[in-house]
């Protein structure tokens, strides 16, 4: 019996856990040596075990659970294992017999690790490389099961060599494009020099997506100096989100996705569709109440507003949608702005996601009309991505 049954689930946010070659194998002869191995954080290790460096040793070599392992995740696929240790974390055919428990019609398949170093390299040409080699690697690992939808990188930093990147991911068979949530090589979003991948991503009915990972996810560190030891974040470490963290996570997205709908991009391309992806969505209503303050009065002063035919507020819900963390109240943010906007994710394997996302859902949806359940778990997705209703 899979985890999810009984309607149609399209999961937004799930992710492969690469391994320390994922790019380095897929690099264009002329950079491999340029390029080096991902940085992999520290696996767990239990007391008494291998190392962390000796399971990693490991994985790269057998590339699989072993069998009895790989048995005994399947038992309950959502709660036995997660990250590396998860079913199909980094093997193609085991995450295809994940996905058979899962029950999930289709899901995005983001890189863990890959966005921290791709859109972070300082060289340029290297930058667009190591693009190139995540995208193939990602097609790879999604290449033989057609419910597993790959997730491009795309640094925007050169038009031109973004518009040749995005045309070789749509060859690959990408079905979203990550770009990161920042000023594009000196340019706002909305420059005109970026218009043609805009227009390119809306031609190919594929969505622009953001996520947490490719722009900074910690609060400034004065913000952590009070002068007494600093908190862990929740696994344990200090790396990852902690409580300060969270209340800024959003903030460079939101100032990305509302960059491009004042500069018209929203407006100029209607078919174009985006998503935030596991950037919470509380910050959701309040933005679009400020995009419509900012477009009504500043109409006056600004042409390009003042030649809008759709609210901000319109043209978001029309053409972009969000992934609420398991935590938030999806019910309250549905009430409070449209339910047109909000996506079910799961963030399998990773911990994050939590070990029954559907049903923490389902306590915050309460009451709320089958049809904003059919919204959220299915026609949202197929909204950004209407290939997949074939």
């Amino acid at each position: 019996m899979p985890y999810a049954e009984g309607r149609t689930y399209f999961d937004a946010d799930s992710h492969l856990m690469e391994l320390p070659d994922f790019l380095v194998e897929h690099l264009d002869p002329g950079f491999r040596g340029v390029i080096p191995p991902l940085a992999i954080p520290p696996m767990s290790a239990p007391a008494g075990g291998p190392t962390p460096a000796e399971r990693m040793a490991r994985l790269v070599a057998e590339r699989a659970h072993e069998p009895e392992r790989a048995d005994e995740l399947a038992r309950d696929v959502m709660t036995s294992g997660k990250n590396y240790d998860a079913l199909g974390a980094f093997n193609p055919a085991e995450r295809t017999r994940a996905l058979d428990l899962l029950g999930f019609r289709a899901q995005w398949v983001f890189s863990s690790f890959s966005a921290g170093q791709v859109f972070f390299l300082r060289d340029i040409a290297a930058r667009y490389a190591a693009a190139r080699a995540h995208n193939r690697a990602m097609a790879a690992f999604c290449a033989d099961d057609p419910r597993l939808l790959p997730v491009a990188l795309l640094p925007l930093d050169d038009p031109a060599m973004a518009a040749a990147e995005l045309d070789h991911a749509l060859e690959l068979g990408a079905q979203g494009v990550w770009v990161p949530a920042g000023p594009c090589g000196g340019r706002s979003p909305g420059h005109d020099e970026l218009d043609p991948i805009w227009a390119r991503l809306a031609e190919a009915g594929i969505p622009f997506l953001l996520h947490v990972g490719a722009q900074p996810i910690q609060i400034r560190p004065e913000y952590m100096n009070t002068g007494r030891p600093q908190p862990k974040d929740w696994l344990g470490g200090a790396e990852n989100v902690r409580s300060k963290d969270l209340t800024v996570i959003h903030q460079s997205s939101e100032e990305f996705l509302s960059v491009l709908v004042l500069d018209g991009v929203l407006e100029r391309h209607r078919a174009l569709r985006g998503a935030a992806v596991e950037l919470g969505a509380t910050w959701v209503p309040g933005m679009l109440r400020r995009l419509d303050h900012a477009a009504e009065i500043w109409a006056r002063s600004e042409p390009e507003l003042r030649a809008f035919t759709r609210r901000p507020s319109e043209q978001i819900r029309e053409q972009l949608a969000f992934t609420p963390y398991v935590f938030e109240d999806v019910g309250a943010l549905i009430r409070e702005s449209s339910p047109d906007l909000y996506l079910f994710s799961s963030d399998y394997p990773h911990a994050e996601g939590g070990r029954n996302p559907i049903g923490r859902f389902e306590a915050s949806l309460g009451d709320l009309a089958p049809s904003v359940r059919d919204a959220f778990y299915e026609h949202n997705f197929v909204k950004l991505l209407p290939s997949v209703a074939a």
